[in-house]
């Protein structure tokens, strides 16, 4: 039980450092597309030029909320092990 654990926690682990790792790149990429925005149309026009990193900034964006999802919320297996203990305690009582 307790190496099975272990594996559950080392995956966990890996899930958490791969999103921070994925969140800096994230941030990196985004602020050099909008950096090449601004000096290729924003900084003469403003914001009536068409800002086209918004959509590479929701498309990332959305594969980084599963990536924290999947990463921060637990698995189905992890979640059934809860409920089955808050079961296992209320049934002691």
């Amino acid at each position: 039980m307790e190496q099975s654990n272990d594996e559950r926690l080392w995956r966990i682990a890996r899930k958490r450092a791969t999103f921070r790792k994925s969140l800096y790149s994230y941030l990196m990429i985004i602020a050099f597309l909008w950096a090449v925005w601004w000096f290729t149309s924003g900084r003469h026009t403003g914001l009536q030029s068409y800002p086209w990193p918004i959509w590479v900034m929701l498309g990332l964006g959305i594969v980084l909320g599963f990536q924290y999802f999947a990463a921060y919320s637990g698995s189905k297996q992890d979640m059934a092990i809860e409920e089955f203990k808050k079961l296992k305690e209320e049934e002691d009582k």
